[in-house]
């Protein structure tokens, strides 16, 4: 097995344990409200409204939920992990209108005319994310668009030096101790939130107006996934737009959402515009 084979096989292992143990998706975490400004201002809620779409990294089915809620009149959720049987029971009550693939991003069916595909905080995961953009395009219909969200390299500098020692840890420790050790660096987050509030501390607008609204397990989430992913890349502006450029999409925008992360998205060439 290649090294890079063996590098997804382990992350899709990390993500499966995860959602299985953090799977629900309720409070602002799962709202409408919360994928407004996870997709704007390059989508709106209304762009969702009516249309095919799929989602790329469903994990417990959270954005395709979202986008359900939009008006989607169908998603399929694709997801390689065990979070797949998660988001189906998170999911169920939309019957038809949703769909589950039980497998990669590349094996999206390249013949689906979707309108949409989005995938949000997936693609800096994979160690060699090109097959599945490839992949999205091929299966949207001409004109169609791709929304991804990556993490961002730009803003991150001081952030990226601390959590790469803890996630050197993180990584091999198992689910229970991890938990615990998130626990506790969840009282600093806390504190640290609380200082964003008075102080134009690094990320005071992420923790402030979004992190800062979650419950206590949902931050204790956002934590636990920055601490258990075996790989993890870090895009600059050139890279998340290169992403795109490189599998075929024209007219791409970004977006430095709330200065630690990039939004980006593409339109497959055909009639229409973006």
């Amino acid at each position: 097995m290649k090294a890079s084979s063996a590098l997804g096989e382990r992350t899709v292992q990390d993500f499966g344990e995860q959602w299985v143990h953090y799977g629900d998706n309720d409070g602002f975490y799962g709202s409408t409200e919360l994928f407004a400004d996870i997709v704007g201002p390059l989508l709106s809620r209304a762009d969702f409204a009516g249309q095919r779409a799929a989602e790329i990294g469903s994990g417990a089915g959270r954005i395709a939920g979202m986008m359900l809620e939009c008006g989607a009149a169908h998603v399929l959720a694709v997801e390689p992990s065990d979070g797949h049987f998660v988001a189906q029971r998170n999911l169920v009550r939309y019957g038809d209108r949703v769909t589950f693939l039980h497998g990669r991003g590349e094996d999206i069916p390249r013949d689906a005319a979707f309108d949409l595909i989005v995938s949000v905080g997936v693609l800096q995961f994979i160690p060699d994310p090109k097959p599945v953009v490839d992949a999205a395009f091929a299966a949207l219909k001409p004109s169609g668009r791709f929304f991804v969200w990556l993490y961002a390299k730009e803003g991150t500098t001081l952030y990226r030096a601390l959590v790469h020692s803890l996630r050197v840890v993180g990584r091999v420790l198992p689910h229970r101790v991890l938990a615990a050790m998130v626990r506790v660096i969840d009282l600093a987050l806390v504190l640290y939130i609380a200082l964003c509030r008075v102080l134009p501390l690094p990320l005071h607008d992420y923790l402030e107006n979004v992190v800062g609204r979650f419950t206590a397990e949902k931050r204790r989430l956002v934590i636990y996934d920055q601490l258990n992913p075996t790989h993890v890349h870090y895009h600059s502006r050139e890279q998340a737009e290169r992403l795109l450029t490189d599998s075929g999409f024209v007219d791409v925008r970004l977006h430095h959402r709330r200065r630690y992360s990039w939004s980006a998205v593409g339109r497959k060439p055909g009639t229409g515009r973006i």
